[in-house]
């Protein structure tokens, strides 16, 4: 019997282009000793792993036959298939939104059993637990790889300058203000892509805004006006070691600028790397933690989930789903993975971790890491257009229209999740007085 989803989620669905052609359905096998899973993959750049992983997994069972599906689209895909009850027993998305938004609508099994979250690192399902939109009992992914964001830095121009890392603000702008000096830009941005503003934004909110900011805004307890203050302050302080009009240039331009030596440093995510080495495939990049903390101790290194396992609660073979995700998080397939993508592991254990991220070591191996701000925020508040109209105004009152407005959005656009918190949080509060 398939288990309904919320209604509401559904009106959202139906939304969805209904005529799209189904991808990666599960095809019916004769042989009823054989349970079919399918795995939908959400990111089509891992198409080749993937295929390399079904080929492992089926070489190995005989009872399970493992089909992956990489669409193209994938989130978009699967919302059309929730429409049709077409469930794939396992998805593979990110520790963002939409995962937020498809376990709030009752989507995903409680995986609490699976024994292989025992060797998860602990930081990685506490980013999953603060993506819950009002909090549930239970586990509902198995973290996979993670990525880091930070200052992505040219290393052999360090090297030849004698810059050293900084740890902490003072340094970072005293760090800028040497580099211009030598007559070298010290940041390129490309805020032309307006999402390219939420890397820095992120990367400093980990370290001068708490880590519970988002919870007490929705409890009704504080503001981001408050919360955000200092973020709002050190992204600006940013500005004038960027290059000139940074919304003339996107993404793309950023990367090529910085592979061609034309900045010493990009305060951008680890995924950017790929990028550049398709400009510059021999440059010697490194990367460090933001150093946004007054002192050392208040930096954390921005880590986000890219990439994690959740049962569909809809699926026909949910228990052949388990042994899957127990064979994903073996170390050989783990191994596999980070060949082919880079990355962080999710799992413990003495992973390679790729030489761009070696200054960032400690970090991971302490769990001093945070996940990524936006992945809370609702898309439709488009909060990197909000951060990019902030930073190219340069009136007085800059700073106060941007965090009031930041405040008015998140109400207009959170009402019934917010409405939803604060009625558990009152449950809650009844329930132990």
């Amino acid at each position: 019997m398939r288990r309904k989803i919320k209604k509401g989620f559904l009106y959202g669905l139906s939304a969805v282009m209904l005529a799209a052609p189904l991808a990666g359905c599960a095809s019916t096998d004769h042989d009823k000793t054989v349970k079919t899973v399918e795995l939908l993959n959400y990111k089509p750049e891992a198409v080749d792993v993937f295929e390399e992983i079904e080929r492992r997994f089926n070489e190995t069972h005989d009872d399970i036959k493992l089909e992956v599906s990489s669409p193209n689209q994938a989130m978009t895909i699967l919302k059309t298939r929730l429409v049709r009850e077409d469930y794939p027993e396992i998805v593979g998305i990110g520790g963002d939104i939409n995962y937020s938004n498809f376990l709030d609508a009752g989507l995903f099994e409680d995986i609490s059993d699976v024994e292989a979250l025992q060797e998860i690192k602990q930081a990685y399902l506490d980013m999953d637990k603060t993506l819950e939109l009002v909090p549930q009992e239970g586990i509902y992914a198995m973290p996979f790889a993670a990525n880091a964001a930070g200052i992505l830095y040219n290393k052999e121009m360090f090297e030849e300058h004698g810059w050293k890392v900084p740890h902490n603000w003072d340094e970072f702008i005293s760090l800028c203000k040497e580099i211009e000096k030598a007559g070298i830009q010290p940041l390129y941005a490309g805020y032309k892509d307006t999402w390219t503003t939420l890397a820095p934004w992120n990367a400093l909110a980990v370290c001068v805004a708490d880590e519970d900011a988002i919870a007490r805004v929705n409890s009704g307890e504080s503001t981001f006006e408050e919360e955000y203050s200092r973020v709002a302050d050190r992204i600006k302080e940013m500005m004038p070691y960027i290059e000139d009009n940074p919304v003339a240039y996107g993404y793309n331009d950023a990367a090529s600028a910085f592979a061609r030596g034309q900045s010493a440093m990009w305060a951008i995510g680890s995924y950017a790397i790929p990028q550049i080495r398709s400009v510059n495939p021999e440059m010697e990049i490194g990367s460090f933690v933001m150093p946004a903390g007054d002192d050392e101790s208040e930096n954390n290194l921005n880590s986000g989930i890219d990439i994690q396992f959740s049962i569909l609660k809809g699926s026909e073979n949910k228990e052949e789903a388990r042994e899957v995700l127990e064979f994903l998080n073996s170390d050989e397939i783990i191994n596999l993975y980070l060949d082919a993508q880079g990355g962080i592991a999710a799992k413990e254990g003495d992973f390679p971790i790729p030489e761009e991220l070696s200054d960032m070591k400690e970090y991971i191996d302490s769990g001093r890491m945070k996940d990524f701000p936006d992945h809370k925020y609702p898309s439709e508040m488009s909060v990197d257009a909000l951060i990019q109209t902030y930073l190219i105004n340069d009136s007085d009152t800059a700073k106060e229209e941007f965090l009031k407005k930041f405040d008015s959005d998140w109400q207009r656009y959170n009402r019934d999740t917010i409405r939803r918190i604060q009625e558990y949080e009152a449950k809650e509060k009844s329930e132990n007085e």
